[in-house]
């Protein structure tokens, strides 16, 4: 168990939500480093810990051995004291629809050294609102991680939707001898675009459909002659009903760009995938080699990976600065932000080039 002093961190701030306490579980676990997160939550309707943010938390401690501290829901303070590090084998489920996406945000990047390789069974939400869908997390942020050096694969077991959940899936994270800086400053021009529109339980594969051709005809207007691909599933295994698309924008420099959307009761289809095409030409557009969704979670990597990191964004997120905010209060990366024009910003790096977990 770590002798370090805390490191007090203040939960209301900027975004000021679970983006705080995942950004430093994470950063806790690896730097062996123990944490006081307070306020937390302060400014929600709610104030302090949901369940989801509970489960992510014990999640991360189980990994790393470490011991929490007054972790319970509706708790506004919290202390992480990490252990080690362990290969094996952890189950974690939110018990409600809450997103298996941001539980993977904090617990994936604390396998990086593990001994072994990290297997999970994460049961919860999969494609949840205010959240990535789980899509975007295997087919946008895990072949961008790979470039960093964090390699895992995950598995759809089953779908879960709002408001009951429990999807289920299983991923394994393989561990790395550390992280290396990546330059992403070029979007090149779009080779081609791919993704999937799925339905589950009671809807309709027609949807699925719908939702495809109507994302499809909104990027044509801007992107003729692009290849489009988009898979329409229906899904046999899943708990409750949902639907939604996620569609990728694939670039000659090898960029990933997204855009994605859910339905919902009373939305039309058509609407659903309106919006995800729609979202993904405005991620190009804004001339970034990142999405909104993905800035964020690169900030980690960026602070641990050896030598200099530089990627052009679109515009920096409120998620963006409170990544880099804790990234800065917890390790010796210096970032640096240039804001280009109101929708282009560059964000520079200088990671610390983390070898070893519990290593600081």
């Amino acid at each position: 168990m770590s002798q370090h002093q805390f490191i007090d961190i203040d939960g209301s701030v900027l975004e000021g939500g679970g983006q705080i306490l995942r950004n430093a579980a994470t950063l806790s676990c690896l730097l062996n480093q123990p944490i006081r997160v307070q306020k937390i939550r302060a400014g929600r309707e709610k104030p302090g810990l949901r369940a989801q943010h509970l489960t992510g938390l014990q999640l991360v401690a189980e990994i790393c051995g470490g011991k929490l501290e007054n972790a319970a829901v509706g708790s506004t303070e919290v202390t992480l004291t990490p252990g080690k590090v362990r290969a094996g084998s952890y189950k974690a489920d939110t018990g409600t629809a809450g997103s298996i996406c941001l539980l993977m945000q904090a617990a994936v990047p604390c396998c990086l050294f593990s001994d072994g390789d990290v297997h999970m069974t994460l049961i919860g939400g999969t494609n949840a609102e205010m959240a990535p869908q789980i899509d975007f997390a295997m087919m946008v942020f895990r072949p961008v991680a790979a470039q960093f050096g964090l390699h895992f694969d995950c598995h759809i077991k089953k779908r879960g939707f709002f408001p009951k959940g429990g999807g289920e899936v299983n991923i394994k994270v393989t561990p790395s001898a550390g992280l290396r800086g990546v330059t992403l400053m070029d979007q090149g021009t779009v080779t081609r675009v791919y993704g999937i529109s799925f339905v589950a339980g009671v809807i309709p594969k027609k949807v699925a459909h719908i939702m495809s051709e109507c994302a499809r005809e909104i990027i044509t207007e801007d992107y003729r002659g692009i290849p489009i691909n988009v898979d329409i599933v229906k899904e046999t295994q899943g708990i409750g009903s949902g639907c939604g698309i996620l569609v990728i924008a694939e670039t000659s420099t090898g960029c990933l760009l997204a855009g994605s959307a859910l339905g919902k009761k009373g939305k039309p289809a058509e609407k659903v995938g309106q919006e995800a095409g729609e979202m993904l030409v405005n991620n190009l557009f804004n001339g970034g080699c990142v999405d909104e969704f993905l800035q964020d979670q690169l900030i980690v990597l960026m602070a641990l990976a050896e030598g200099k990191s530089e990627i052009l964004c679109g515009p920096m997120s409120l998620h963006t600065e409170t990544a880099i905010h804790v990234a800065s209060l917890m390790t010796k990366a210096k970032f640096e932000v240039q804001e280009l024009t109101k929708n282009s910003t560059i964000i520079k790096c200088e990671g610390i080039g983390l070898k070893t977990a519990n290593n600081s």
